[in-house]
């Protein structure tokens, strides 16, 4: 029976691995595995980590380290949980810039305001931002909530999720993972409505990348705002303080974690009327804010 679990996760890993990745998220790389007294070389793969610099109107923003590819959705999902711009109308275009054939082009990306759009630097808006600039961190420098708050409108209150929904969410998760069933070394942002249907998603070294991909990929496909209220977002891994943040800028109405969340995140989640489930895996899950509807509670407990 082992082996035939075995077997079956086997053929699911190489059947999400034919899937479509772009080429620049992946990277061969040789390597000795060891087993026991014995040992091989094989040829592996691994996920790309490179800084993308975010630029508006020729100025740097940020220079976070992302898996390349879907940079555009990153840069604009980036800029709106900063509060630099408020939807697409805001945006005239979103390009990487430098000269063609210059193999750092793709590793900066340039948003150009709509005509007449008066952006402000985020720096300029408050004095506890210390820097906007990130590695492997999407918020480094915000002191607390309140510069969050002061910006972003509650989400909440909004229909209560449903268990059902999250473990039919997490049940489809696995199947829109090319990068991780082929490096084990990504996280994973998906955005499923209230019935746990998949709407989109992204794979990242960086699992606040994954949810800026996500973000500025249903702004750029022209997603409405208030629909996200009723619609909840899965990530690997933990959810942190500014998973929450994004969310909330967003209009997100729920955060799903496989994994517990910070205690800065619950605070996020209650203040943002956000609801928050961590340790989402398979019939459990725990609930740090908000709650979930009474109709199936008690499937999840």
């Amino acid at each position: 029976m082992a082996l035939e679990k075995l077997r079956a996760r086997r053929s699911h890993a190489d059947s999400v691995k034919t899937r479509s990745t772009d080429m620049a998220s992946v990277k061969p790389q040789h390597v000795r595995r060891h087993h026991g007294e014995s040992s091989e070389s094989a040829l592996d793969e691994v996920v790309v980590e490179e800084p993308l610099e975010i630029r508006v109107s020729g100025e740097t923003l940020a220079t976070t380290m992302r898996t390349p590819g879907h940079d555009r959705e990153l840069a604009v999902g980036f800029l709106l949980a900063e509060g630099v711009f408020a939807g697409r109308d805001d945006i005239a275009a979103v390009a990487h810039c430098g000269r063609t054939g210059d193999e750092s082009r793709r590793n900066v990306i340039e948003v150009t305001p709509s005509p007449g759009f008066a952006w402000v630097h985020p720096a300029e808006r408050s004095t506890r931002r210390g820097t906007i600039t990130t590695s492997a961190c999407g918020v480094c420098g915000r002191i607390s909530v309140d510069d969050l708050m002061e910006r972003c409108t509650p989400v909440g209150p909004s229909e209560p999720l449903r268990p059902t929904a999250i473990r039919r969410a997490l049940a489809s998760l696995s199947e829109h993972q090319p990068i991780f069933a082929r490096t084990g070394g990504c996280h994973m942002a998906a955005l499923f409505t209230a019935d746990g249907e998949f709407l989109l998603g992204h794979e990242d070294v960086g699992r606040h990348n994954a949810v800026d991909k996500v973000v500025g990929a249903y702004v750029l496909q022209g997603g409405v705002r208030a629909a996200l209220a009723s619609a909840f977002l899965v990530v690997s891994g933990r959810t942190s303080f500014e998973i929450v943040q994004k969310a909330v800028a967003a209009g997100i109405g729920a955060v799903v974690g496989v994994s517990a969340p910070s205690s800065l995140a619950i605070d996020v989640a209650v203040r943002g009327g956000v609801t928050l489930v961590g340790f989402a895996r398979g019939e459990r899950c725990v609930v740090y804010a908000g709650a979930l509807a009474d109709d199936d509670l008690a499937a999840a407990e």
